[in-house]
């Protein structure tokens, strides 16, 4: 038994919880990755993972095999590309989550310039609000924006993102532009929350070193960022969202910056990653030209660009 290949298919199988998807990612027919599990699980001597109709999850052993394996595999993938210097030598899949206004933003239109940099690199992105489990899925770095909660991962500060107050020119010939908080009580805003029903809509801003906070009306409540600037863009009232994701919309007059002097703190950006011995020099690479082209973006972000 090939014990490299056979933890190579079980890492697969657990972060993508199928024998099918991970035979595609490897290019590999669906019996061999079968075969290489069920061959690691006897020599092991434990079950690994559990199967069912719909799915694959990691048993217990199988959690704790599975980190194990991940930090051998990142020394082998470590050991093989130690000697190259030559960037191009750099090969490897990285899996990496960011916020669907950072892929839009600053991740796609300059990744192809990083790939044609570094070819024997494969990319598998996730975009979504959803608080992705870094370790569990499998990911070797995600960014995120706003306060870090106590996970055991390792941060890395890239920067802070402005809060800008918007409103589409349609909800503001209707309802008026709001000139004091006060004017708020007249006014709705688009109301997110991860988990609907959860809380009830407020405005925030920054006062000195304090956050404060305005209740508000709310006719609409959504749980992406997309359908939040969306809400807005409809008429459906005031958002408060990261430049990034309004800058183009303010540029060309579809949305509005209202109440300047009342805008939420800037929100923190971080880069998380696994607290591994090792980082394989991929996704050190890949992490520090990301960190690079966020820092770049923040640098240049202007209502007015």
């Amino acid at each position: 038994m090939d014990k490299l290949h056979a933890m190579t298919a079980f890492t697969r199988v657990a972060e993508l919880s199928s024998f099918t998807q991970a035979a595609i990612s490897l290019g590999l027919p669906k019996g061999s990755i079968s075969m290489a599990v069920q061959n690691l699980e006897a020599h092991l001597g434990t079950r690994l993972l559990q199967r069912t109709t719909r799915k694959v999850v990691l048993t217990h052993d199988g959690q704790l095999f599975y980190q194990r394996c991940k930090d051998l595999l990142t020394d082998m993938d470590e050991l093989e590309s130690m000697f190259l210097l030559d960037e191009k030598g750099i090969h490897g899949r990285i899996r990496v989550d960011v916020p669907l206004a950072v892929a839009r933003e600053v991740l796609m239109p300059h990744l192809p310039a990083f790939l044609a940099q570094h070819p024997g690199i494969k990319i598998e992105l996730s975009s979504t609000d959803r608080r992705v489990d870094l370790v569990a899925e499998g990911f070797d770095c995600v960014v995120r924006v706003g306060s870090l909660g106590d996970s055991g991962l390792i941060a890395r500060h890239v920067g802070l993102h402005p809060i800008v107050n918007c409103a589409s020119p349609e909800y503001l010939q209707r309802h008026g532009i709001p000139i004091t908080l006060d004017d708020l009580g007249r006014h709705f805003t688009v109301h997110y929350a991860q988990m609907l029903g959860s809380e009830d809509a407020y405005w925030e801003y920054a006062h000195g070193n304090d956050n404060r906070r305005v209740k508000m009306q709310s006719i609409i409540t959504v749980n992406n960022s997309d359908a939040y600037s969306q809400a807005c863009l409809a008429g459906l009232g005031i958002i408060q969202v990261p430049l990034a994701a309004a800058r183009t919309h303010l540029k060309h007059g579809r949305l509005v910056e209202i109440l300047p002097e009342y805008r939420a703190a800037p929100m923190p950006i971080s880069m998380l990653y696994p607290n591994r011995r090792h980082q394989p020099r991929r996704v050190r690479v890949f992490m520090d030209w990301l960190t690079a082209m966020l820092q770049d973006y923040l640098g240049s972000v202007d209502v007015t660009s």
